[in-house]
């Protein structure tokens, strides 16, 4: 007997608003009940202290995950100076203390330290693996954990206010792989104090922003899918920031079979030739996008083929 699939072919990405306590596992549940979708994952996971910006896909969206993941992200983080806490946020416990309290001045003048391309240890109360196990496994267990530093780029690190002698709000800009908790750590080690994070919200991922987000009031709302589907993002959304060439339909049916492909059209083949080998270019026909394809030798081979 043939399984019945649950839900319909839905395509596309969802901007989602998650709310502090959610995680993002219950906010891809959530998502997908109300599209009524046989298929959904989430482009970037964000904590359950967290809240804001998390792109959701549906369907054929699921295959650009990882693209979505590597774009430039911004935050909105409000540190607590003088106290460390085992997890860099307000959820672990107090593990050391200090009377120091930077003045806005010496926040100013230690930002740039933290810009451009820099080494950042992620807290031990990461998602990261460790001989095929999570960090924060490992930590919650009681055992030591030891992350080298990984290389990280911030683009921007602005003090948007202090609040009080014990709070500071700020904005930051970055690319893949930068964890906020950690920088704010490190901003306060740097100042002669610590510091945790009590408030963090992901203002966008690439071009997923707040803007075009639905909250959790919004997603209660929709009753089925068509009214969910007015909000849909298209599945190219994530490849933004990737190269794209048009192919002719004979040559997209090549890449949709999983053959590779060496382009009829001159200007196509020079532009393969000139991002070189182990390049990853959109491939689209007739206005349909097709496959996410690596260049080869001149060749585009397939990567993820796209049924849309």
């Amino acid at each position: 007997m043939t399984r019945k699939r649950r839900g319909e072919p839905v395509h596309g990405w969802i901007a989602f608003d998650k709310p502090v306590g959610m995680t993002s596992t219950q906010a891809v549940a959530a998502v997908r009940r109300a599209a009524n979708a046989e298929k959904a994952g989430h482009g970037g996971t964000l904590d359950p202290l967290a809240s804001g910006v998390l792109p959701l896909a549906l369907g054929e969206a699921t295959k650009t995950v990882q693209w979505a993941m590597a774009a430039a992200k911004t935050y909105r983080m409000t540190v607590r100076w003088g106290e460390a806490t085992a997890t860099d946020d307000a959820e672990g416990e107090v593990t050391e203390r200090s009377e120091r309290r930077p003045d806005e001045a010496q926040i100013r003048t230690a930002l740039p330290e933290f810009t451009g391309e820099i080494l950042q240890v992620p807290s031990t109360y990461s998602a990261i693996l460790v001989q095929g196990r999570r960090a924060y496994d490992l930590a919650r267990a009681g055992e030591t954990v030891e992350l080298a530093p990984r290389p990280i780029r911030i683009d921007r690190f602005d003090l948007i206010e202090c609040l009080d002698a014990d709070h500071a709000v700020f904005e930051v800009a970055c690319g893949k792989g930068a964890y906020m908790r950690s920088l704010g750590r490190d901003l306060a080690r740097k100042l002669g104090t610590f510091g945790h994070l009590v408030a963090l919200r992901r203002l966008s991922v690439g071009k997923f922003t707040l803007d075009n987000a639905i909250s959790m009031d919004m997603l209660a709302e929709f009753g089925h899918s068509r009214r969910l589907s007015e909000h849909l993002i298209p599945v190219e959304t994530a490849l933004d920031d990737i190269p794209a060439l048009a192919l002719t339909e004979a040559e997209a049916l090549r890449l949709r079979h999983g053959q590779s492909v060496r382009p009829l059209r001159p200007a196509d083949r020079a532009c393969i030739d000139q991002l070189g080998n182990g390049s990853i270019i959109a491939v689209s026909a007739c206005g349909k996008l097709v496959a996410l394809t690596e260049t080869d030798a001149g060749m585009l081979r397939p990567v993820r083929v796209l049924n849309l």
